[in-house]
């Protein structure tokens, strides 16, 4: 077995006998898993127990989605100057805090809507401090040869964790009511501070360069990203997919929910066969990359994507379009772990050590901050012409990114790259951050979240 603190080389090596490693991936999958359950009770609790209509679901997911908006940048610079694992603690023990108070005030009878937006705000701030911590603090746990292999393993344990944090939301929510529910994942924000307190391994003295300021950290992240045609492509990719999905998410829930009268068990069932979806996809794409190319893959992807909405816009209430719905978003899914798994790699391949995080802070920025813009559009299109025909415009939305591919070199990529591309000034190897982290503010589920970064998680691509 490889030295503790040291990569494990690509001959001979198993990642899950690398004890850092997997206490790591324990704390995220259990934050993977209470994510799930979070997704599975919110918007129950919003739409059916304080009747939340179209506008205010739209104000909730917006409202939880702006801190990783405001707040990434600024996120991925500070990973470097101070110290990880307690960036992470604290970031956990915050929303593990503050989401308890949504329990705590359904038992006393003075929850409201603007609460839930309220703990939606702190919430996302912590995940996102947290996130950015976790992605530098493990920057060579795998060797570059393993990056793609690692995020495969990775990405489809997630998926698996969120398969059982939807089947587990769906029971809790049906034995304790929504709000007591979410309980879960308070006690899933716990387990991860613990695995990270347990991590061992050395973190290097914090980085505080007394000539630089914040901001020119962040403005030599942008350029980094911005002066590499690939990486400029693919978080372009990222962000017009996340602008498209934020807008058919944040209806999503409330058009299964209450115009197809779907039960709240059916509902958790659904958002299971997405996980199940992420996880098929995330093993299957190394095999898909070798035999297809990595370009054709992904474009592929992103070409079935539009066409996994139509059993939502077509359905009417029953078994039968449930069953539909649910194995469209299988898909959907799959499409999303072997796209989002192979893009998320090539980009960690291709950014130099010093880069990974604000590279990673730069994709975050941009999706994220599709979202909010999505989540406000949904709810004006959703009042003014309907849920189903804002569903319509979000599904033609998704032919977007499928063009910004297609329109560049990337769609003839047929190997995975091998090493960095390195402009002058920023020498030094890849430096992978395997995981697809949490970022899970309050808001109502959304099928690509089950993916990513993102979980994140959308189709072509993670959504940090």
């Amino acid at each position: 077995m490889p030295p503790r603190n040291k990569p494990p080389s690509a001959v001979g090596t198993s990642l899950w006998r690398h004890r850092n490693f997997r206490r790591y991936l324990t704390g995220q999958a259990a934050s993977v898993a209470g994510s799930s359950i979070t997704q599975m009770a919110l918007p129950v609790l919003a739409v059916l127990h304080l009747d939340a209509t179209a506008a205010q679901v739209a104000w909730l997911a917006f409202l939880g989605q702006l801190p990783p908006a405001l707040l990434a940048l600024h996120a991925g610079a500070l990973a470097e100057r101070h110290s990880k694992r307690r960036q992470m603690i604290t970031g956990d023990l915050v929303s593990a805090a503050v989401l308890v108070t949504v329990p705590v005030s359904a038992a006393l009878g003075t929850l409201t809507l603007s609460q839930l937006m309220i703990v939606a705000v702190v919430q996302g701030a912590a995940s996102v401090l947290h996130d950015a911590a976790a992605i530098s603090l493990l920057p060579r746990l795998v060797d570059r040869s393993l990056i793609q292999r690692s995020n495969s393993r990775v990405g489809a344990l997630f998926a698996i964790a969120a398969t059982a944090g939807s089947h587990l939301g769906a029971a809790l929510t049906a034995m304790l009511g929504p709000a007591r529910a979410l309980l879960g994942d308070v006690t899933s924000f716990l387990i991860s501070a613990g695995c990270t307190a347990r991590i061992q391994a050395r973190e290097p003295a914090p980085v505080r360069p007394e000539a630089r300021r914040l901001r020119e950290e962040i403005g030599e992240g942008l350029r980094y990203v911005h002066s590499d045609e690939q990486l400029r492509t693919l978080t372009l990719v990222n962000a017009t997919t996340s602008f498209a999905l934020g807008l058919l998410n944040t209806l999503w829930a409330l058009y299964l929910l209450r115009t197809l009268a779907v039960s709240a068990t059916v509902f958790g069932v659904v958002l299971g066969l997405g996980a199940l979806g992420a996880a098929a996809g995330a093993l299957t794409a190394p095999a898909l990359a070798r035999r297809w190319g990595p370009g054709p893959m992904m474009l592929t992807a992103l070409a079935i994507t539009p066409l996994t909405q139509l059993p939502l816009l077509l359905a009417s209430p029953g078994l039968r379009w449930q069953a539909a719905i649910g194995a469209a978003l299988f898909l959907q899914l799959a499409c999303a772990g072997a796209a989002g798994t192979t893009q998320r790699s090539i980009r960690q391949i291709i950014t130099t050590a010093g880069m990974q995080a604000r590279m990673q802070a730069v994709s975050t920025w941009l999706t994220a901050g599709a979202r909010p813009v999505a989540a406000l559009l949904a709810g004006g299109l959703g009042t003014w012409i309907g849920v189903r025909p804002t569903l319509a415009a979000g599904t033609f939305l998704l032919f977007v990114p499928l063009v910004v591919l297609a329109r560049s070199p990337l769609r003839a990529l047929w190997h995975m790259p091998d090493r960095p591309s390195a402009p002058p000034g920023t020498g030094g190897d890849p430096v992978p951050p395997p995981l697809a982290l949490r970022t899970a503010p309050l808001a109502v589920p959304t099928p690509a979240r089950m993916e990513d970064d993102r979980h994140d998680r959308s189709p072509g691509g993670d959504a940090t």
